[in-house]
């Protein structure tokens, strides 16, 4: 009889604490903490791994963690079982392995099933979308050559941006303004200093991009860019071209294939206002975060951050060549892995096809990645204003605003040369092109050549301004 009472004395103990276990578990997986809940749901999918709700909770917590292929088998069991919302998980967890095949056929299911029900299908649908996006962008991955990839904080990942000072400057929100309300937005300071591209935070708690712009010695007040920018979700990470008119910036709203996607836009100065933002695919989007692209046209580098396959803690930081002209490969002659494989930069060294350019790259990295020296020169510049004044310095100009459209001059002179030089290079390659690449470079020839001969003419006017402006200084002295 004792025996019987200690046995079932055991019994209850052990169901006590695989309750108190349970309740743990799911409350820690309710607030979010899956990292934390994780080993405790794998000890009650073990002891019963037929149970549907145990399964889709650690599965969510796999896929919530960075690990999407063991989700996919407990998902997987939870559809079995028939677990509410089993399905809806299981396609992320496809997703995020960039089986979007699979993921597709998994929704429209879910989606079926819904409907049969009279339930809403919004969610299931906006999934449905991604994941329909991410087999469009499997099938057009550019084709990139990458030189490096770096693993870092992610509260410093800016560091590992080499940047000429002439693609300008990125600080985070907090550096530079100094603000202790720990905003997490990144800003972009243009070359010549006056223009400051930053997120910030809404009251709504969302990230949006805004503007500053400086006039003679004040900053205007932040702006926020326009709606098909900040349409949706968190907008973050911008940085701009050193043409003034191209913005790369990221995203975890509309158009994105899972957290933040990098997009492009260009301003249009003809109707004062931003081009349709476009997501710039993949290998430089994925189903995780990524963002903070970066192109130094005068070293011919570029960068970006995604936390794909990384700990919470950290990024990786990539660094590539610039492609003048988009090329993809080709999706049909390949294996499905290979794809998927390039689509993640599973390897740099599987996008290495000319050595020399590998080797030119790496030795421009080299060079950026040294400390900045100051260099002695004789003068900053030669600027006549009459036949009685020629200037070297900044420190000439007697006339405030002749000296910000003078830097605003000295920019436009550098976007000219850069303009030139990439016309220069595509133009040489329209010419070894076949007629598939001269048709598709066609369009940017005539592009750069409307906007060089544009430039042109605004230096001729600046430079007008700019004498003018000072010599009536002069005269009030």
């Amino acid at each position: 009889m004792k025996k019987y009472i200690f046995l079932l004395i055991a019994c209850l103990t052990t169901a006590g604490a695989q309750s108190q276990t349970t309740a743990t578990a799911q409350e820690l997986f309710n607030q979010g903490k899956y990292e934390e809940a994780k080993p405790l749901l794998l000890k009650q999918v073990k002891s019963q791994p037929s149970n549907g709700k145990y399964n889709l909770w650690y599965g969510i917590c796999c896929l919530k963690t960075n690990d999407p292929q063991s989700a996919v088998k407990y998902l997987k069991t939870a559809v079995r079982r028939r677990t509410p919302s089993g399905q809806f998980y299981l396609a992320q967890a496809y997703d995020a392995n960039y089986q979007y095949e699979l993921a597709i056929e998994t929704l429209e299911d879910y989606i079926t099933a819904l409907e049969r029900r009279k339930k809403p299908t919004e969610e299931a649908e906006k999934q449905l979308q991604k994941s329909k996006n991410g087999l469009r962008m499997l099938k057009g991955i550019e084709q990139v050559t990458f030189i490096d990839s770096i693993i870092v904080p992610k509260d410093h990942f800016l560091d590992a941006y080499k940047i000429s000072e002439e693609s300008g400057n990125l600080y985070t929100f907090q550096d530079l303004f100094g603000q202790g309300n720990n905003q997490p937005g990144t800003v972009y300071k243009n070359q010549i200093g006056n223009k400051l591209y930053y997120g910030m935070t809404d009251e709504n708690g969302l990230l949006n991009i805004h503007l500053k712009s400086k006039n003679m010695e004040s900053w205007s007040n932040g702006t926020k860019l326009p709606d098909n920018i900040n349409a949706s979700g968190n907008t973050n990470y911008p940085f701009v071209m050193s043409d003034g008119t191209t913005i790369y910036y990221a995203s975890d709203g509309e158009g994105s294939i899972g957290g933040y996607d990098i997009f492009v836009t260009r301003y249009n100065t003809y109707s004062d206002n931003y081009l349709m933002p476009e997501n710039i695919g993949m290998p430089f989007n994925s189903p995780y975060n990524d963002y903070m692209y970066v192109i130094d046209e005068f070293n011919n580098l570029g960068w970006f951050a995604t936390d794909r396959y990384q700990p919470a803690d950290s990024v990786c930081v990539y660094v590539f060549v610039p492609n003048q002209a988009k090329h993809t490969y080709n999706y049909e002659s390949m294996e499905p892995s290979q794809a998927v494989n390039l689509a993640k930069i599973h390897s740099i060294k599987a996008t290495w096809e000319n050595e020399d350019v590998i080797n030119e790259a790496l030795t421009r990295l080299s060079a950026a990645s040294q400390p900045k020296t100051a260099k002695k020169k004789q003068h900053d510049f030669v600027f006549i204003i009459n036949d009685q004044n020629t200037y070297y310095t900044e420190k000439d100009f007697k006339s405030s605003e002749a000296l910000e459209l003078f830097k605003s001059f000295q920019q436009k002179k550098k976007d000219l040369e850069q303009l030139t030089k990439r016309l220069e290079v595509s133009r040489e390659r329209y010419s070894n092109g076949n007629d598939t690449q001269k048709k598709e470079m066609a369009p940017g020839i005539l592009d750069l050549e409307k906007r060089i001969k544009e430039l042109s003419a605004e230096l001729n006017d600046l430079n007008r301004l700019i004498r003018n402006t000072e010599i009536i200084s002069l005269r009030k002295k």
